[in-house]
């Protein structure tokens, strides 16, 4: 197989890219519909990722607007990798490392898949730095360092069948940190598969949403945000900012697109969370101010039993603790057992969207789920049911 770098910068900087979104597990097919609407073209769900085309204004806008990846990588050079030297001349040809990486930028490496011979990422990781910084000292005499936290370039490796694939990750950190929860319960639920789950719910921002257990209250931020069509990516610097094409005009006309979607003058329903920890609902209120929401989503210290729901349907929405981290034994069933009591009681007409790693514990509930859709969160096999309360 031919080595296909010649050229490939030019067809990259013009027209679309080629780019993978990495998701969370279970939520491709909404990921895909998300980068769909955003303006990507050939969107195409994988497992736990997303493959699609956009030009560069379209790759800007989805760093700053989608809810749901946790990258987005732009592809830059395949090549034929069946061996560990194959690797090493395919890194020092896929990118025109004069324009990419001086030694005064910092950059680093992730890998994924393997290869024969390359079977663990860190050391493949270090084959693909040394062939970086060897390209380097024969330009420069000198080379970058490796920067873990904020580096000026970061290098995506995809090892799969005997081909390798050289991407560009734009994030420079995981998409799902919005920058509002500095505080965050024992047991945070990820902001971006948060906004999947609400998402799923259906809830459009026309009736209350209410979390009787909010915790941190990311749920509830990541509601209102969707609802208020906040863009997630505007007070944070992004990786492709350092990109040797990277167009400042094209990015501030993305950056103004995204500020003139927000609405932040409509009028949403009640927003309300109850958290029975005191010191859980402050930090829960802390991020919402964080996020800018104190006046759209209300926190309530207390326990959900003594609080009323408002008339007329609405949705209940909430991430219970089920044992794996948080949480033990009879408390929680009785935990469930009052939360099924009080969607009877409170909830009629409305639906209830429980995210449940246990299913003993969900049967206290006493309730049919009418839905029951996986998700893996953090690792636990999970399921996000739903429940029309009558």
């Amino acid at each position: 197989m031919e080595h296909s770098s010649v050229g490939r910068e030019h067809r990259h900087s013009v027209n679309r890219v080629s780019c993978i979104a990495v998701l969370p597990q279970e939520l491709e097919d909404i990921g895909a519909a998300e980068l769909d609407a955003l303006g990507a073209k050939e969107v195409k769900p994988l497992r736990r990722a997303a493959s699609f085309a956009a030009d560069m204004a379209c790759l800007y806008r989805l760093h700053l607007q989608a809810r749901l990846p946790f990258r987005l990588l732009r592809e830059m050079s395949h090549f034929p990798c069946r061996e560990r030297d194959d690797l090493y001349d395919g890194i020092q040809q896929a990118l025109d490392w004069e324009r990419w990486l001086h030694p005064s930028m910092t950059f680093r490496v992730d890998v994924t898949g393997t290869a024969p011979g390359l079977n663990h990422s860190h050391f493949t990781a270090l084959q693909v730095k040394n062939a970086v910084i060897d390209r380097q000292r024969d330009l420069w005499g000198k080379r970058s360092s490796i920067d873990l936290e904020e580096p000026d370039l970061s290098l995506h490796l995809h090892l799969h069948r005997g081909e390798a694939t050289l991407s560009l990750d734009g994030s420079g950190g995981s998409l799902h940190r919005r920058g509002y929860r500095a505080a965050m319960g024992a047991a945070p639920l990820k902001e971006n598969l948060a906004a999947g789950l609400i998402r799923l719910s259906g809830w459009d921002g026309t009736g209350p949403l209410v979390d009787p257990l909010c915790g941190s209250g990311t749920l509830l931020i990541e509601a209102a945000a969707m609802a208020l069509q906040l863009a997630p990516g505007l007070d944070r610097f992004f990786a492709l900012e350092s990109w040797a094409d990277f167009n400042l005009e094209q990015w501030d006309a993305e950056r103004q697109r995204a500020q003139g979607r927000a609405c932040r003058q409509r009028d949403l329903p009640l927003i309300q969370g109850f958290e029975a920890d005191p010191s859980i609902a402050d930090q829960a209120r802390a991020n919402v101010q964080a996020a800018g929401l104190e006046n759209v989503v209300e926190i309530q210290t207390g326990s959900f039993h003594n609080f009323a729901l408002p008339q007329g349907p609405g949705t209940l929405v909430c991430n219970p603790p089920y044992g794996e981290r948080i949480g033990a034994g009879s408390d929680l069933e009785s935990l469930y057992s009052d939360l099924g009591r009080y969607a009877k009681e409170q909830a009629s007409g409305w639906a209830l969207w429980v995210l449940s790693g246990n299913p003993q514990l969900t049967g206290a509930l006493r309730m049919k789920a009418t839905r029951r859709i996986p998700i893996s969160n953090g690792g636990i096999d999970c399921r996000w049911l739903h429940y029309d309360v009558r």
